[in-house]
Order: C-alpha cells, then structure tokens, then sequence
C-alpha cells in the first residue's frame, strides 16, 4: 500500500475512535460529572417501610465489624433487617444470635441446604427476598458499611411515583498500595458509565453493595429465574432485565454511598473481575453494543496513538490526543470529586493507559465458563 494511503489511514481511523471516545464522555460521562443532587424538601417524603437484605456465607468476622452500621441506622420509618446465613461453617449463626438481643429489627435467616438446581447467591437471597416483609428492598453485602446513619433514609428518598429500581454507588475503602488504587479507579470507571447510562435513559446494570428495588417488582419478573443457571448476575443480570428508563433512578449522595473492603491480593481481585465478567455477555444487544464500542475504541486508543506518531504528521496527532486528554481530565476531576475518589485524579492517565492492560487480562472471561459458586 502507498505509504501516503497508509499514514492518511492510520490517523482517519485515530481520528474516528477518538471521536466516539469524546462522544461518550461528553453525552453519556458528563452526566455523572455534573450531576446536581435535588435539593431536600421542605417536607420530605412519608418514609415508608423498608426491608434491608443481606446474605452472608461464613462473614462472621465481617458482620462482628461491619453489621452494626446497618443496624444503627437513623431511618424515620418503619424498617427491618434479614441476614440471610447462608450454610455457614462458621460462627455466622452464633454472631448473629447475639445482635438480636441488642437490635431487635435485625431478622436471621437460616438456611441448612444448597439449591441443586440455582447455583451462586441468588437462591439466598430469593429466600430473603420472599421473607421480607415490606415493599422497599434495599441490598447490600456483609462485607459493607454504609458511609452515614442516612443511608437507608437516602435510599428510600431516592423512590418517585413510578419508581422501581434505585442505583447506588459501591465504593471501596482506600488503603495503601497501587493494586488498591487501581480497584478504587476500575470501581469508579464502571460506575461512571452505568450511572451515565441509566441517566441517560438506558439502565443495564447495579451492584448489589448499593441497589434497592421493589419487592413486586421482583416477583412480577418471577426473580432470577431468567438467568438462574448464571451464579453471577444477581444484581446486574436482574437489573438488566427490569429497569427502564422510567423506573430507575440514581443515588449520588455521599451519605448514601456503601463502603467495601477491597481484595488484597492481584489474584484475588483478578478472580473476582474475571467472575463478573462472565454475567455481560448475557446483557441486552443494545447495551452489549454500546459497551462494546466504548471498550473497544479505548482499547485500540493508546496502539492507533503509537501508529499514528510514526506514520502522521505528529502535530495533528498531539492535537487530537489533547483534544480527547483536555475533555476526559475535565470529565474524570468532576466526576472523582463527586464520588469522593478525589485522590485519584492526578494518577488518571497512567490509570487510562492501565486500561488497556486490563482489557487484555479480563477479555477472556467473556468467553469462560463462569465459576459455581459465588463465596
């Protein structure tokens, strides 16, 4: 091919994923950015009775620490809390036992047998789902502690006439360490898009650190049964399927963020990614499609700059590139201060570049068999 032809290519095809890349910042990432939380009222809502969900395999250390902050929450309302103990070793049943006499909204669970048939959480948390007794459900996990005493309250503030589903964010607690600030950094790109998404009017996924929904609304949907067979997905999967662009809002107060604590290991974390990557595959066409050209174009940034540097006129590359640089620090520094990773922004373009590392380890897991069990 002429070299001429060839250099021309190279940065047409550089210009055209950088502009999709801008795209998406700027249409769907901004709206995170520079999102306005609704001021309060001057008369709140009625609250409403809430039911508070969490499964817990073998967490005894875990809810000794982290079960208390559920528990003393400050929520106006009426509000219970299940732990569903799902088939623990442990001493789960013993910790829990002795929170009861202290808490009496707290609400055991006990389960002494596997679901042969439903592999991973989702059948505990069927179960706990179906013990519930209010409308409200609001999720977490063990190893969570909510940000304020208000978060429940924030959760249920969040709910509008014709509300269904409520997304929260799932942050995870800062340590020292780079494998940590690139968790923090992952946790916060994901949010990015499917927050942006859903207020953009395209929910496609939630995490269940930070998710609330009505209890109808699962029953309606008959649970999990559409992807029962998937150990992943209870919360994804199932937001998936259900939410629409007039029944799901967002949460960005910071009282109402949940707090985990992250992996410690590369391989720990590694295996965690690799299991949530396998309930993707199975999202709607459109969200697949539009997932796929935003990783796809930012995978392919970084080698189409290399290429374009030798074959170009560097110049405009750099232009180009700054253009793309300029709009993403302006849409991650708003966005960071929003979601309270602050800390990470001036790490930002090494943790973009990381990026493309990281596509290249978790592709895979598209295509791999997920594992059964979710602990």
């Amino acid at each position: 091919m002429n070299p001429i032809i060839l250099s021309d290519l190279t940065f047409y095809l550089f210009c055209a994923i950088t502009t999709v890349q801008i795209f998406f910042y700027l249409f769907f990432f901004s709206r995170i950015s520079f999102h306005r939380n609704t001021p309060a009222s001057a008369t709140p809502p009625e609250p409403v009775p809430v039911s508070v969900v969490i499964c817990a395999r073998d967490e005894a250390r875990n809810l000794s620490a982290r079960l208390p902050s559920v528990l003393e929450q400050q929520y106006q309302g009426i509000h219970e809390v299940l732990v569903v103990n799902d088939n623990s070793f442990d001493d789960t049943k013993f910790v829990l036992h002795q929170m009861t006499g202290r808490y009496p909204q707290l609400k055991p669970v006990e389960l002494m047998q596997e679901a042969k048939l439903i592999s991973g959480k989702k059948f505990p948390l069927s179960v706990g789902i179906k013990t519930a007794r209010y409308e409200v459900l609001v999720l977490t996990d063990a190893d969570c502690t909510p940000a304020s005493s208000d978060w429940i309250q924030k959760m249920q503030e969040a709910y509008r006439s014709g509300t269904e589903v409520v997304l929260g964010y799932g942050p995870y607690e800062k340590r020292a360490g780079v494998l940590n600030r690139i968790i923090r950094f992952e946790t916060f790109h994901t949010a990015l898009q499917y927050l942006s998404f859903t207020k953009a009017g395209m929910p496609y996924m939630g995490v269940g650190r930070n998710l609330s929904y009505k209890r109808d609304l699962f029953f309606r949907n008959k649970g999990f049964s559409g992807h029962h067979h998937i150990p992943s997905g209870d919360d994804d999967l199932f937001v998936n399927t259900v939410a629409t662009a007039r029944n799901t809002r967002v949460v960005l107060d910071e009282g109402s963020f949940v707090y985990s604590e992250p992996k410690a290991t590369w391989r720990e974390w590694i295996r965690q990614k690799r299991r949530h990557f396998t309930t993707s595959r199975h999202y709607k066409p459109l969200h697949k499609f539009l997932l796929g050209l935003y990783s796809g174009t930012h995978f392919f940034f970084y080698p189409l700059l290399v290429l374009a540097l030798f074959t170009a006129p560097p110049t405009y590359v750099w232009a180009v590139f700054g253009a793309r640089f300029l709009i993403q620090g302006t849409i991650f520094y708003s966005g960071m201060r929003k979601l309270k990773e602050g800390d990470l922004f001036w790490l930002f373009p090494l943790l973009d570049l990381w990026q493309f590392i990281y596509y290249v380890i978790f592709a895979p897991a598209l295509w791999k068999r997920p594992e059964k069990k979710w602990k």
